[in-house]
């Protein structure tokens, strides 16, 4: 209960403190520049540099909040990256070298890379079929609902809950978790799921897909909303199934939307941590990037240099991607 009050004064001291720093800005910048009882010439010189001055008003705070929780990071993390354990002693190049002969990143580099393939193609894909299928039917809202609630759940909080899915008892009692119910009721062997190499990378994956589909299916139905009527009337005219209206179509129209909805997935998915580190604890070969960075740079006494190292190679990946999304974001905000 503490925690919850101390959470909500925080949220309430937040808010309150934003409304008073752009009241007291803006107020500050009329009296500073007054618009009101002066000549023309004044009036007309105070307006301009309170137009160019205001926009920086709004956008400063999170430009001094981006350089110290974005850039002083990213020039602390390369600092750190030439230097030993302890962040002190200058090593060169070993941590990188030590990165190309280390068999749990690359294990942790294919795990990811496994992510990369599977998560944003399911999650888009389901997304997109769901978003197709709900606008045809009258309680397709309340599907939607239901679908994009897990967006609404931590990482954490997902999977706690698909812990008790894949939940393992072992000798006679009985099983709790819901995939080894039903493995049971048929006459299966119940079995711990996210001990099984390999296919426990899958079950983890199914956590994020579950809620991420949601996301991609919101995005994908409004851009399907966006499809001229006459275009698929003209298609049902012509004598085109709904097969063919669908992969000719309806997704060449919006393969924008769909690009953009599975790189920004492809980005979450370079950085996954939190379902790992609370399911598996990087254990029975689930290691990914982020929780080898982890790892490395806060347990067993750390090693700054090569916790750095691994945070580098996540940020190299992400930037590319990142950068093809708002380019390609941005192609489409121009055409529209």
């Amino acid at each position: 209960m503490e925690q919850l009050v101390s959470a909500l004064l925080i949220m309430i001291i937040g808010v309150l403190a934003c409304a008073a720093y752009f009241y007291a800005s803006n107020w500050l910048l009329d009296v500073l520049f007054p618009s009101k009882n002066k000549p023309a010439d004044i009036v007309a010189k105070n307006i301009h540099i309170t137009n160019t001055v205001r926009p920086w008003l709004f956008i400063g705070p999170a430009l001094i909040a981006l350089t110290f929780y974005l850039i002083y990071p990213v020039i602390e993390s390369i600092r750190l990256s030439f230097l030993g354990r302890a962040g002190e002693e200058f090593v060169g190049f070993d941590n990188y070298a030590w990165l190309f002969s280390s068999d749990t990143f690359y294990q942790s580099f294919k795990n990811n890379m496994l992510w990369l393939i599977v998560v944003p193609t399911a999650s888009t894909f389901f997304g997109l079929i769901i978003a197709t299928m709900t606008d045809k039917i009258w309680w397709g809202n309340i599907a939607k609902s239901l679908i994009f609630m897990p967006m609404a759940i931590s990482f954490i909080g997902a999977s706690v809950i698909w812990k008790f899915i894949y939940d393992f008892r072992s000798g006679d009692d009985a099983q709790i978790g819901l995939l080894n119910a039903i493995v049971v009721f048929f006459g299966g062997e119940p079995q711990a799921w996210i001990t099984v190499p390999f296919w426990n990378n899958l079950f983890l994956m199914i956590i994020l897909i579950w809620i991420q589909t949601g996301f991609a299916m919101v995005i994908l139905s409004a851009a399907l909303r966006g499809i001229p009527s006459e275009t698929i009337e003209a298609a049902v005219l012509d004598g085109a199934n709904s097969i063919q209206i669908f992969f000719k179509i309806m997704v060449p129209q919006i393969w924008g939307t769909i690009a953009v909805v599975w790189t920004t997935i492809t980005i979450l998915v370079l950085k996954v941590f939190d379902i790992v580190l609370a399911m598996t604890n990087g254990q029975w070969g689930t290691q990914v990037l982020a929780n080898e960075m982890f790892d490395w740079m806060f347990r067993g006494g750390g090693d700054f240099g090569r916790g750095a190292v691994v945070a580098i190679v996540i940020m190299v990946l992400v930037i590319p991607i990142m950068v093809w999304n708002i380019k390609d974001v941005n192609k489409e905000m121009e055409g529209r």
